[in-house]
């Protein structure tokens, strides 16, 4: 008996192929559940930057001149400090906070408004302190990845915690008495858009190099790391956790040695590496 070849037909192989890469889709993006979305607006922030703010940051950097540059830098700058050194309270870095209110005070008094940094010069280092960061602190998951119109990367906690740095910016409360004052603020935002984006020019070419097989997961990769790196003060809790597993083990493999420690010191080590999870050391 003679048997006869049946092929799979073409529409069976043309849906398996279809599903084989929709999975393929699903897993490589199942850390972006909003991958549509983020995507989308990604793109449309870009078109936004380069049509629009890279423009006006690139005009105010040709009409400006550098020592005016810095002092614009240095004056939001120096009113972003008040948000920082509340945070610092609400995470219970006192002594950080008192450096950053110092820090306020010498660039306001001193630094005319902000407008030089003598601070830095006094020893009084800039932190990096937002609402998000404390929301971090507070056990708060950042949630998944999100990519919000003008403002660019971000997740559920960070926008949040955008809402929080506004309450805590001065100029907020001044632009509600409205009229020449309301008008000034306005002013002042567009001003500080355009100087910080004047200032990533330099960086701005190292990206686009490092981007270009795919800019997007470049740049959600880089912001991802860089908030986990704030909201830790630069330690990693899964280091610290490996760090203590190996001490425990090298305490069992030499117990004449975990004998002769003195109990303090143990208890100090590992209060020091549980207190490192869950408040990290300023820097």
């Amino acid at each position: 008996m003679r048997l006869q070849n049946n092929p799979t037909p073409p529409l069976l192989c043309s849906l398996a192929v279809t599903m084989t890469l929709v999975g393929c889709a699903a897993t490589a993006h199942q850390d972006d559940p909003w991958y549509g979305w983020n995507h989308g607006t990604h793109t449309f922030n870009d078109n936004v930057d380069k049509f629009v703010i890279k423009p006006l940051a690139q005009g105010y950097k040709y009409i400006t001149p550098e020592f005016v540059d810095r002092g614009v830098t240095n004056l939001f700058s120096n009113i972003n400090d008040v948000g920082v050194t509340i945070n610092d309270v609400l995470q219970f870095k006192m002594l950080q906070g008192g450096m950053d209110a110092s820090r306020f005070v010498l660039n306001t008094t001193v630094g005319v408004a902000g407008l030089m940094d003598v601070a830095t010069l006094a020893g009084l280092p800039k932190h990096n302190e937002d609402f998000g960061q404390t929301l971090g602190y507070w056990g708060m998951g950042s949630g998944p990845y999100l990519v919000l119109p003008f403002f660019g990367p971000s997740s559920p906690r960070d926008t949040a915690g955008r809402i929080g740095d506004a309450l805590l910016n001065p100029l907020t409360y001044v632009s509600f008495i409205g009229g020449a004052a309301s008008a000034a603020i306005a002013g002042s935002k567009v001003v500080d858009v355009a100087d910080s984006r004047a200032d990533t020019m330099r960086t701005e070419k190292i990206v686009d190099e490092a981007t270009i097989d795919d800019r997007y997961d470049f740049i959600k990769n880089a912001y991802k790391q860089r908030r986990e790196y704030l909201i830790n003060d630069g330690n990693s809790p899964i280091d610290e956790l490996e760090l203590e597993e190996d001490m425990s083990a090298e305490s069992a493999d030499t117990p004449s040695e975990a004998t002769s420690t003195p109990a303090s010191d143990s208890t100090s080590n590992t209060s020091g590496h549980i207190l490192n999870l869950s408040a990290p050391e300023e820097q």
